[in-house]
């Protein structure tokens, strides 16, 4: 997949001919909805048209609160995902004075098709672009005939009676409801990065841990315990994850992802690795001493091994 932040860089990489079926949205999560919209545009492989998401480098209301807000998935989570799923090229536009500014008609003609090589414009329903949120799929439609492009427009995907929404999805992360988010996502909420090294408390309790620290902007759930499913490189492992900041053995406010990995026994630090939370255990707890927090941490991994064994005979 190739990654684009300027036209005429995308002209020139490109060519002038190229033609795109184009998704616009937030995609911040990459929930069922959007996985929608992309099988739309990808389905347009067949007759030479290359698929293309377009969605911006940073959430739009950041330029205006002048506060960084905390995302569902990461640029490097939403590039690897989109990449899995067959996108050809990632369009991420700048958020600044001029983007937020366009005129909803000047953004349709001049940057999707004369920029962009839009042959296929697709959004849901609830589509807003443009100055003020003036665009949405109707002037979309009206513009189609005019620019001889094809407008389709994707219905809502839902949950227990919902539209799956981003904002759905932060909520019940928030409340630690991780089942629900991986049901929305199609896959459970992870956090990735390297694996850094930690203070090895594990090690002296047969109970080695790998740690990732969490992107600033990501969005981390409660924090507390939960039971994982760990990816390094081609493996995948089931964990038990504590989120947070460990109160009983640091003073800091640094937050971690720790992760015990059931069967794991090779060294695998400054290894990438993606925990996906699949439930909430217990929240984080600050334990009088090590020995109770030592106790406290088998019986969680214990209680992992029943949930595990419950859960994959579904």
């Amino acid at each position: 997949m190739q990654v684009f932040s300027d036209i005429e860089e995308f002209r020139n990489r490109t060519g002038d001919g190229v033609k795109t079926a184009v998704a616009i949205g937030k995609f911040d999560g990459i929930h069922k909805g959007h996985r929608r919209l992309i099988e739309e545009i990808t389905s347009c492989k067949e007759q030479g048209i290359g698929s293309l998401v377009f969605t911006f480098k940073s959430p739009i209301g950041d330029f205006f609160t002048k506060e960084r807000s905390k995302v569902l998935s990461t640029e490097k989570e939403k590039i690897s995902l989109l990449e899995e799923m067959g996108v050809d090229y990632l369009y991420l536009m700048k958020v600044n004075k001029e983007s937020v500014s366009y005129a909803p008609e000047y953004f349709v003609k001049d940057v999707l098709c004369q920029g962009l090589g839009a042959a296929m414009i697709a959004a849901g329903c609830d589509l807003s672009f443009g100055r003020g949120g003036e665009g949405d799929m109707a002037l979309v439609n009206r513009m189609a005939g005019e620019l001889s492009f094809e407008a389709r427009m994707i219905p809502h995907v839902m949950y227990k009676g919902n539209k799956i929404s981003s904002t759905l999805i932060r909520e019940a992360v928030l409340a630690g409801r991780m089942e629900e988010v991986g049901e929305m996502l199609s896959r459970p909420y992870s956090i990735e990065g390297e694996i850094t090294y930690g203070r090895q408390l594990g090690r002296t309790i047969d109970m080695p841990t790998a740690n990732v620290i969490p992107e600033d902007d990501k969005l981390l759930p409660p924090f507390g315990v939960y039971f994982s499913r760990v990816t390094v490189g081609d493996e995948t492992y089931r964990g038990l994850t504590n989120v947070g900041i460990k109160p009983t053995v640091s003073d800091e406010d640094k937050v971690c992802v720790e992760t015990y990995i059931y069967g794991l026994d090779r060294d695998i630090y400054g290894k990438h690795m993606s925990v996906g939370l699949l439930h909430f255990v217990r929240p984080e707890m600050r334990f009088p001493n090590i020995e109770m927090l030592k106790k406290q941490m088998h019986d969680d991994s214990i209680k992992g091994i029943s949930y595990f064994e419950k859960t994959e005979k579904i």
